[in-house]
C-alpha cells in the first residue's frame, strides 16, 4: 500500500491500495474510539455495492448510515440539509466523526456538511472512484447552485484519505472515462513523459490494477504538492482547474449529472489546449475520440449558451474570462481571454472536432 502526506494547515495522510480499510483497526483506531457517534454518509449506488464491505472493517464501533443520491445530483441544498437533519436526529455532536463513502460528489457534499455541522466536525474521505483521486485530496468542499457549479462551499481538510483501490473494479466505463480525465489533467500541468504515456492508452479496460494505481499515485502527488504550496487557491492551485472553465459551463448548461464531470473536463481541456496553441491538441482530440469522450456535444452547443456560465466561473472577475492555459506541458498559467477571441477559438475547435469525428 502506498502512502503520501499532504502538508496542509492540518497535515494528513493519503493511503492508496487494496485493503486500505485495515487502517481503521490500528492507525485510525484512536480517532474512531474518541468519537461519540460515527456516521457513514454513502452514495446510494456505492452503498448497494460496497457498504457491507466497509462495515466489515468497522465492527468494533456502533455505526450510523445515511445514503444520499449518487453523482452530481447529491450536491444540492436539499441533500446538504438532509445530512444535517440526520446528524441532529442521531444526537451527533462536535465529537462525532463522518466517513464520506463514494465518489467525488459524495466527498464534496459530506466535506461541506462536516465543515458546517456545529462549526466543524472531523471527517475521513473514503473515495470509490478514479475521479475522486483528485477531489478527495486538498480540502475543497462544495454544493452546486443552479447558476454555477461549486459556488457554495468551504476549504476543509479531512483527517485522512483511505483509498481502497480494490473498489475500482466495479466502476462502469463512463466513470472510468470520467476519472481518467482528471488523471491526464494532472499530467498536462506537470509532466511531458507521463502525458505521452497516457495519450498512448486506447482502452482503459486493459489497464491492470497496478498500472492504474501508479497513475493515481502520480495524480495525487501532483495535487498534494500544489495544495501544500497554495492551500486556499490564492495562486498556483488555480492550475488544477485546467480545462474546468468550459467544463463547468457545459455541466451547468446541460444540467448537473447529464454529463460526467470528467467528460466535461476533456472537452474543456481541448478548448484550453487550442487557446494555448499547444502542440498536443490533435493527439488529445484523437485520444478523446478512441476513448469515447462525447466530443460531438460541442457541435450541438452554441458558444453564447455557455458564455454566461463562464463569466460566473470562480477564476473570473468583473465579467472577464480567465482560463488556465499552458505555455507548454508542465507550465500552466492563468490568462484573460476576451469574448471575441474565446468565440473564435470555440468555433475553430468545433470545426477541428468535426473533421475528426465525421
Amino acid at each position: 500500500m502506498k502512502q503520501l502526506q499532504v502538508e496542509a494547515d492540518h497535515p494528513y495522510l493519503v493511503h492508496i491500495g487494496a485493503g486500505a480499510f485495515d487502517l481503521f483497526a490500528d492507525t485510525y483506531r484512536p480517532l474512531l474510539d474518541a468519537a461519540d457517534q460515527i456516521v457513514v454518509i454513502a452514495d446510494e449506488k456505492v452503498a448497494e455495492l460496497h457498504l457491507q464491505y466497509l462495515l466489515n472493517y468497522l465492527t468494533d464501533w456502533d455505526i450510523r448510515v445515511l445514503t444520499i443520491p449518487a453523482g452530481e445530483s447529491a450536491k444540492s441544498v436539499e441533500t446538504f440539509m438532509a445530512c444535517h437533519s440526520f446528524l441532529l436526529s442521531e444526537s451527533c455532536s462536535r465529537n462525532s466523526l463522518l466517513l464520506a463513502f463514494g465518489g467525488g460528489a459524495t466527498g464534496d457534499v459530506v466535506g461541506f456538511v462536516a465543515s458546517t455541522f456545529m462549526r466543524g466536525v472531523p471527517f475521513i474521505q473514503l473515495p470509490t472512484t478514479i475521479l475522486a483521486h483528485d477531489s478527495a485530496v486538498g480540502g475543497k468542499t462544495a454544493i452546486n447552485h443552479e447558476l454555477g457549479k461549486n459556488m457554495i462551499g468551504t476549504f476543509y481538510q479531512p483527517k485522512a484519505v483511505l483509498y481502497d483501490s480494490g473498489l475500482l473494479s466495479t466502476l462502469p466505463p463512463g466513470e472510468v472515462r470520467s476519472g481518467m480525465a482528471e488523471v491526464i489533467k494532472h499530467a498536462f500541468i506537470s509532466n511531458e513523459q507521463w502525458l505521452s504515456e497516457l495519450l498512448a492508452i486506447e482502452d482503459f479496460s486493459l489497464l491492470t490494477e497496478d498500472q492504474l494505481n501508479r497513475h493515481l499515485e502520480k495524480g495525487i502527488a501532483v495535487k498534494a504538492a500544489i495544495v501544500e504550496e497554495d492551500e486556499f487557491e490564492g495562486g498556483v492551485r488555480k492550475y488544477l482547474n485546467f480545462g474546468h472553465t468550459l467544463a463547468h459551463a457545459l455541466e451547468g448548461h446541460l444540467g448537473y449529472g447529464k454529463i460526467t464531470h470528467g467528460e466535461a473536463v476533456v472537452l474543456g481541456m481541448s478548448y484550453a489546449l487550442l487557446l494555448s496553441e499547444h502542440q498536443k491538441l490533435a493527439a488529445f482530440i484523437q485520444w478523446a475520440k478512441v476513448n469515447n469522450y462525447p466530443l460531438y456535444l460541442l457541435k450541438k452547443i452554441q458558444f453564447e449558451a455557455l458564455l454566461p456560465y463562464m463569466k460566473k466561473d470562480k477564476k473570473s472577475s468583473k465579467g472577464e474570462l480567465n482560463f488556465v492555459l499552458l505555455e507548454q506541458t508542465g507550465h500552466p498559467y492563468v490568462d484573460k481571454v476576451d469574448e471575441q477571441r474565446a468565440f473564435a477559438a470555440y468555433e475553430k475547435l468545433v470545426s477541428q472536432i468535426g473533421e475528426v469525428i465525421s
